[in-house]
């Protein structure tokens, strides 16, 4: 994408080996890792992982497979419980929380392999997501009082909103299992802002996308950041998108971040290169 498309904020260097974009600046950060680590055995398969994301910031986080980036998305929403290290989301400690009670604190996340409910209906996929949002009681659902009737109208017509995002919204009575494989990805995307998240994972979007759907990609998760106003973590292994949409990016290497910052800087960085195309022998 020409780097006028590309709304980034200026980058300031913060006390800890952090980058927050400008816009930032004076806010605590929404999400925080310290010294977060994982031992699978007697393997480190995440170790001394550090990030500070300012609460309107699109960051990427790359590297070779089996780096461990995936691993990171599990740590970060509890799916994996750190040998060492805390998680802050919003400034509150995320230890002991179950998978569901941190994206009730404010995490989404999409998967690597899609995860949709196959024979619900697109607008039923993105009720489940709303499900956070319900203020209805037991009662008032079971004996469909007004109140019941009421929420369930605002639903629909939330889901026809987010559907929107995507274009989706013809596709609402169409069972998610029949889309085609990108609109499954962008239905994963939307179900997960649902459940209204201060910030959002999204891991590898754009695998199986075309280029043109990956230009629209890039250009709907700054439209997702600017109209929701929350923080974007992606992993992907196309450049483009990273290069494109991120402000930030950390690069992983057997489970450490071996280089962070600007895509200008990550691109031209000499541990990058070595990482993703070893190191070359001399002549």
């Amino acid at each position: 994408m020409p780097s006028d498309k590309r709304r980034r904020s200026v980058l300031v260097q913060m006390e800890t080996p952090n980058l927050i974009p400008e816009r930032d600046l004076g806010k605590k950060p929404i999400l925080e890792a310290h010294d977060l680590g994982i031992d699978f055995g007697g393997l480190t398969a995440v170790d001394d992982f550090n990030i500070a994301m300012g609460r309107t910031e699109i960051s990427g986080l790359i590297g070779p497979n089996g780096a461990g980036k995936t691993t990171i998305f599990n740590l970060l929403t509890n799916v994996y419980r750190p040998t060492r290290g805390t998680i802050l989301l919003d400034g509150y400690d995320t230890a002991g929380k179950s998978v569901i009670e941190v994206n009730k604190m404010g995490i989404a996340r999409t998967f690597q392999n899609i995860r949709l409910f196959d024979k619900m209906t697109v607008e039923e996929n993105v009720l489940v997501g709303l499900g956070n949002s319900m203020s209805t009681s037991l009662l008032t659902d079971v004996f469909r009082l007004p109140k019941h009737w009421r929420q369930e109208a605002e639903f629909h017509d939330r889901a026809l909103d987010l559907l929107g995002i995507f274009d989706m919204q013809g596709l609402a009575s169409t069972e998610a299992g029949n889309l085609p494989y990108g609109a499954q990805r962008r239905l994963e995307i939307i179900r997960a802002l649902a459940t209204n998240p201060k910030v959002l994972l999204l891991d590898e979007p754009a695998a199986g996308m075309n280029p043109n759907e990956t230009d629209e990609l890039m250009e709907n998760i700054q439209k997702i950041r600017d109209d929701f106003q929350i923080a974007i973590l992606l992993i992907e292994h196309d450049m483009s998108l990273v290069m494109g949409v991120c402000e930030v990016i950390g690069v992983l290497d057997y489970g450490r971040i071996i280089a962070k910052g600007t895509p200008e800087e990550i691109q031209n960085d000499p541990k990058v290169i070595e990482a993703y195309l070893g190191k070359q022998e001399a002549k």
